[in-house]
């Protein structure tokens, strides 16, 4: 995948060095520009960013503590490779969140609101039927993105739910590029419809929930079939 842009600190910017640096490599962990297994050192990511390797430094060691990168024996760190249990424990965590939060959107949805996210599943549909793969994962993309800006007030939990999409997001762009998981995650959204018109909290939270299982077990899968 593409590797993300560094844009350095400039006197109009306030944003410290080391966030930069963090946020950097974060964003190319999580979306594949740098591979599971791949060396980061302070020498190169100081040299290729144009920063000090104290940010750098600062920036690697709060990665490591998320469980992202991993120290080596060696000098340097590399991308953490995450295992079953641990993919597994992120979509637990996730389908968690995302249960709890269809409970609170349930309530005050509106019909415009309803309409915009049937939208977003008819593209994903015209696009499953044209095999663009890339166009599914927008489209869903946006269609959850769109569930959480309804929460968007309740700060923290936005905060929780958006920062633990993050880290699932990239298991969901490999498995999207089987039609049959892209098939099952447009169903999902369908069911996800019909129960948010119902406006039953129980009902909906289970349906999510169900939802989000049913991509872990297509992440898992896939992540086999690659190793």
């Amino acid at each position: 995948m593409t590797e993300q842009h560094f844009c350095p600190t400039t006197k109009n910017n306030t944003i410290p060095a080391r966030e930069k640096v963090y946020q950097y490599v974060k964003s190319n962990v999580l979306s594949g520009g740098f591979s599971p297994g791949e060396r980061l050192t302070e020498e190169h990511l100081a040299g290729q960013l144009g920063v000090s390797r104290t940010p750098v430094r600062e920036a690697l060691h709060k990665l490591e503590l998320e469980g992202l990168i991993k120290q080596l024996e060696t000098r340097g760190f590399c991308v953490s490779q995450d295992t079953k249990d641990e993919i597994e424990e992120l979509f637990d965590i996730r389908a968690s969140l995302e249960g709890y939060a269809l409970r609170l959107i349930c309530k005050d949805i509106s019909e415009e609101t309803l309409e915009q996210l049937n939208e977003y599943i008819e593209k994903a549909e015209d696009a499953l039927k044209r095999k663009r793969t890339d166009e599914i994962f927008q489209w869903n993309t946006q269609f959850h993105d769109k569930l959480h800006s309804l929460i968007a007030h309740k700060r923290r939990f936005y905060s929780l739910i958006s920062n633990m999409r993050e880290y699932v997001l990239r298991y969901r762009k490999d498995t999207l590029h089987y039609l049959k998981a892209a098939r099952r995650t447009i169903d999902g959204h369908r069911k996800i419809i019909l129960v948010l018109r119902l406006k039953d909290p129980d009902v909906c939270e289970r349906v999510m929930r169900q939802h989000i299982q049913e991509a872990k077990e297509d992440a898992l899968q896939a992540t086999s079939e690659i190793t």
